[in-house]
């Protein structure tokens, strides 16, 4: 099992691509700046501020799973954030909120439907919810190439019977869930984002296979990345696949 944990002082540095896709979210999510909002997955914190400016007048909890990026998150916004380690299946914060925004997170997390109904337990009727993530074909290729050399030499007894984390949905069973989950006048839809990277080394090893790591001792570490950027060719771009949704949650 990995630690679910992250190098979250390199995630801060290297997510420049999902830090552009919040900006691009942030645009559907329109706020008056009294409202009481949920950044579900902070992350290290720099999307976080995003909201913060937008709710001058309101509040921000920011939730992550993995203990170094709330610790990144309440050392980089202090008082302006309230921010707690949970995970997102399992919410339980000091009262319900307006808005919930997530990037780049629900593909993390294998049960959606657990975690809709989490994230509409802590909406206030009426409440929104505009998110991003991994959809379905989401760096397949690059994937593809990372399960070869996983099966491959010295790495292939760690990966024996190993199925990666992710869930990357389709658009419409995840409209079907979040209905399910009491949420109206849902929209999901799939968006190709192709994506050149800068510092590929350290964005693949920090984002891509940070759960491969977790399986591999410290010594095989830069020598499995080394492998897999061997087969990418240069420049690396990775064929990213977004999906959207925005809902609000029922009256009911």
């Amino acid at each position: 099992m990995g630690t679910r944990d992250w190098d979250a002082t390199t995630y801060d540095r290297v997510s420049g691509p999902q830090q552009a896709w919040a900006r691009e979210q942030l645009e559907r999510l329109e706020l008056n700046g009294d409202e009481i909002v949920l950044d579900a997955g902070c992350g290290s914190g720099k999307v976080t501020a995003l909201l913060v400016e937008m709710v001058p007048r309101g509040k921000v909890y920011a939730v992550d799973v993995a203990p170094s990026m709330v610790e990144h998150t309440r050392a980089a916004l202090g008082d302006s954030v309230a921010a707690f380690c949970q995970d997102l299946t399992e919410l339980e914060l000091p009262e319900q909120v307006d808005a919930v925004f997530s990037n780049a997170t629900f593909h993390w997390i294998p049960d959606h439907p657990k975690l809709f109904a989490s994230l509409a337990s802590v909406l206030k009727p009426g409440g929104r919810l505009v998110a991003q993530c991994g959809g379905f074909g989401n760096i397949d290729s690059f994937r593809v190439l990372a399960d070869e050399v996983a099966a491959s030499g010295e790495f292939a007894s760690y990966f024996v019977g190993w199925k990666g984390p992710w869930n990357y949905a389709e658009a419409q069973i995840t409209a079907e869930r979040l209905e399910a989950a009491g949420f109206v006048e849902v929209e999901t839809w799939l968006e190709p984002k192709p994506t050149p990277l800068e510092e590929p080394a350290e964005f693949v090893r920090t984002v891509c296979l940070v759960r491969h790591l977790d399986l591999l001792p410290a010594e095989l570490h830069e020598r499995f990345v080394d492998a897999v950027l061997a087969r990418t060719g240069e420049p690396l771009v990775l064929e990213y696949v977004r999906l959207n949704m925005t809902a609000r949650r029922g009256d009911a």
